[in-house]
């Protein structure tokens, strides 16, 4: 057999990585058909690995073979082009996760960036991510993530396909000016302008199927208030325009601060002795906010405004009517 170049055992040694990587143990004659050389070529590729770092352990029985260990030193890695996309896109989304390890997130995205090929830096440089929130869980299909990266990065409006939700078959075709790309509560959001209605919209990524191409450039605008984190969470809250609940209100309940702050959400907890806690609290209706406090399970003393002590009465009279306690048709 001729002697093999640095450059083809340099190769042949990626793939005997990836492999390694790919199941738990590998007989050593399977490894050997694999890469097209002799088990004798396979054991001295292992011994090249084991100098680099890599934790390559012999298996006894009757086939031999290795298996790829945890070690205690973290050696060179080898990803494909999808995990290391898959890679970048993470790193990019613990940046802003705001679980304080953001500085070695962006770090470890440097590193990665740095030797991933020309065509998959400019595909991860183009996700441009905004968290508003943490529990980041991506549900949209990365494709369509990096497609709408790059519609916003360059200015270009989306024509889409927007499904309704539990209505996949009734997709409607959109389109938007994207601005943001944004991570919230486990979701991701297009945060954009419509042309159409003349108006923000935001729109969940993992019901959208954009349509290629692009369509034409547009010209940015500033998101309201500055802040497309409080924008959206704006939005999420009822509000057209700021970052606050439509309706606010204050009770005082039966149970230490201890014992509320952990269901308040962003609501102000404020410990008064004796078992009682002020809460000031809101929601995007009177009804719900009444609902909301309704679920701690002590006595609520309204302290005001006049409208949620009104959504208490009806939230009251509802409760009688479907215990039945009082007629369906009563005032």
């Amino acid at each position: 057999m001729p002697i093999a170049s640095s450059t083809t055992t340099s190769s042949r040694l990626l793939s005997l990585l990836s492999m390694l990587q790919a199941r738990r143990d590998w007989p050593g004659g399977l490894l050997a058909e694999r890469l097209g050389v002799s088990e004798r070529t396979v054991r001295r590729d292992v011994d090249r690995l084991r100098e680099l770092g890599y934790p390559v352990q012999a298996v006894k029985g009757p086939d031999g073979g290795y298996r790829l260990e945890a070690g205690s030193q973290m050696p060179p890695l080898l990803f494909d082009e999808e995990q290391a996309v898959a890679l970048a896109v993470a790193l990019r989304i613990a940046v802003g996760t705001g679980a304080g390890i953001e500085e070695a997130a962006a770090r470890a995205l440097a590193t990665v960036r740095q030797v991933l090929p020309s065509r998959l830096r400019h595909r991860v440089d183009a996700l441009e991510i905004s968290a508003a929130g943490h529990g980041v869980d991506a549900q949209a299909d990365t494709g369509i993530l990096l497609t709408l990266s790059i519609a916003i990065r360059a200015g270009e409006e989306v024509r889409f396909d927007y499904r309704s939700p539990g209505r996949p078959e009734d997709a409607k075709p959109r389109r938007v000016h994207p601005h943001h790309l944004v991570v919230r509560a486990g979701r991701w959001y297009v945060v954009g302008w419509d042309p159409d209605r003349e108006d923000w919209r935001t729109y969940r990524a993992d019901r959208m199927t954009p349509r290629v191409p692009t369509g034409p450039r547009f010209v940015p605008r500033e998101v309201p208030g500055g802040d497309v984190a409080a924008f959206l969470s704006a939005r999420f809250k009822g509000s057209e325009s700021t970052n606050a609940w439509p309706c606010r209100g204050e009770v005082i309940l039966g149970l230490p601060a201890a014992e509320v702050a952990p269901f308040a959400g962003d609501g102000v907890v404020e410990e008064l002795g004796g078992a009682r806690t002020r809460l000031t609290t809101g929601a995007w209706s009177w009804a719900a906010l009444a609902a909301a406090l309704a679920r701690f399970d002590t006595e609520i003393e309204v302290v005001g405004p006049p409208e949620l002590r009104a959504a208490f009465a009806e939230l009251s009279r509802r409760a009688s009517r479907a215990a039945g306690t009082s007629s369906p048709l009563a005032g």
